[in-house]
């Protein structure tokens, strides 16, 4: 198969993305398959520049990808590196090189790539890709949004409020919450932005550093306890997976560094509660409507209370990411479980052809 896998992008998770993108790309070609990583802001060469050969010399222009920082990415410095104007997300070449390819492999995290918003635009383009639509996409993204559906559904999550950056900063003691409380970006991923607050003076601190990333920012009440995640693909759960960091929380430095973070899978639970987990899991995805594959983020308080955070759809594909472990768990490989979610995502686009014959 001819395989865009789209890297890269301007959320806070670049280079997330980017590290995922380069273990799809290998792991895909060596399944014989023809892929081109493709940086979706950067793209390829020039406007109007020749693509015939474009996928015969694939791996020669693939972008190269690097490591994961312990910070996110200066995105200003990214947009510099492109000719042209910064203010089009997509690269040169991306939507003519995209719809060249038998399916693209969405290997992009956080906004614009996770939201929904690049999804409808392939779905207008007639371009294939891995992962739920547009309209799953964008509600999952949101958590104040998610939760809600959640909760409709019988999925447990914490109290929480959102509070808009353009608004009244209400105080502390009007919000019904208590110390310790949880203060974050309404749609970020990675925990980038992400605060554990103990005191007025750090509640109204950690609302500047959500209300950099974006303009509403959720409070919630603090879990304490253990981290679980699970993912969802092809409407079947995987084994749950336990995640412990070593020092401080689940942050971007210990997501994304090796060492910093101990992960169990199968997780050291009761069965009842793996399976109560597990069943939460899938009714947190059939309430967005997503299909494919996703990932569900759970808390797990000292009474054994289940708490779902949140659920990510399109979860990263790192050497330290969730879902490989999981899926290993089962004894299905990274270059199968890749290959897995392009049977399914193409599967998908079949029956829908099929139902408009019909």
């Amino acid at each position: 198969m001819k395989i865009v896998v789209l890297t890269g992008g301007l959320s806070t998770e670049r280079d997330v993305s980017l590290a995922t993108g380069k273990m799809v790309s290998e792991a895909l070609r060596s399944k014989s398959h023809q892929v081109l990583l493709l940086d979706v802001f950067l793209g390829y060469g020039r406007e109007g520049d020749s693509l015939e050969d474009v996928f015969e010399k694939s791996e020669a222009i693939s972008v190269k990808a690097g490591g994961i920082a312990e910070s996110a990415p200066d995105i200003e410095k990214v947009k510099a590196m492109r000719e042209g104007d910064p203010d089009c997300f997509f690269g040169a070449n991306v939507i003519p090189i995209c719809r060249m390819a038998d399916i693209v492999f969405m290997a992009l995290h956080g906004e614009n790539g996770e939201n929904g918003k690049l999804q409808a635009a392939f779905d207008l383009f007639g371009i294939r890709y891995t992962g739920s639509g547009y309209l799953g996409s964008a509600l999952a993204m949101n958590k104040d949004l998610s939760k809600r559906f959640f909760k409709e559904r019988g999925v447990p999550v914490p109290n929480g409020k959102v509070i808009k950056k353009d608004g009244q900063i209400p105080e502390f003691e009007s919000i019904g919450l208590s110390f310790p409380c949880i203060v974050k970006p309404c749609c970020g991923g990675s925990s980038v932005g992400v605060s554990i607050v103990n005191t007025k003076e750090e509640y109204r601190a950690a609302l500047d550093a959500a209300f950099y990333y974006e303009d509403e920012a959720l409070i919630e009440e603090y879990i304490k306890g253990r981290e679980f995640s699970i993912a969802v693909i092809d409407g079947q759960t995987l084994p749950v997976i336990e995640i412990a960091p070593i020092s401080g929380f689940y942050d971007y430095k210990n997501k994304y560094t090796a060492g910093k973070t101990v992960e169990t899978c199968p997780a050291d639970l009761p069965i009842e509660i793996s399976k109560k987990m597990q069943g939460y899991a899938l009714e947190a995805t059939r309430a967005l409507e997503l299909d494919t594959y996703s990932r569900v983020d759970f808390m797990l308080d000292g009474s054994d209370q289940i708490y779902c955070l949140e659920v990510n759809t399109l979860p990263g594909m790192t050497s330290t990411s969730l879902i490989p472990q999981e899926a290993r768990a089962i004894h299905i490989e990274f270059a199968d479980l890749c290959e897995w979610l392009i049977d399914i995502s193409m599967r998908k686009y079949n029956n829908m052809r099929k139902n408009d014959r019909e």
